[in-house]
């Protein structure tokens, strides 16, 4: 079967491990916190303020916002654009993340 890796060739780094909501996950140098989710089987992280929808990546660059996680107790991270780092925690967000 061909897989992105096998047709580029590529050669990552060798796979940590990282939490989201607790549970483990596997994931390779250079992904993003939203590609090691999908990798994962995990496509949604969030949910709306008003109406508790799930969401995950629609954009992928940035621009919605539909896709912010809280990473190491950092809320709103954008989880297509920022890199996953080796015992990041992760983990689920309700609304703009922020209590109260």
């Amino acid at each position: 079967m061909n897989t992105p890796l096998r047709l580029t060739r590529a050669r990552p780094g060798p796979s940590f491990t990282v939490t989201f909501d607790g549970r483990e996950i596997r994931a390779l140098p250079g992904q993003t916190v939203a590609a090691a989710l999908w990798t994962a089987g995990v496509t949604s992280w969030r949910t709306t303020r008003d109406q508790g929808r799930p969401r995950g990546v629609f954009c992928g660059t940035g621009v919605c916002f539909d896709c912010l996680v809280t990473v190491n107790d950092r809320p709103n991270q954008r989880a297509c654009l920022l890199p996953v780092e080796p015992g990041d925690t992760i983990r689920s967000q309700t609304g703009t993340g922020h209590d109260g």
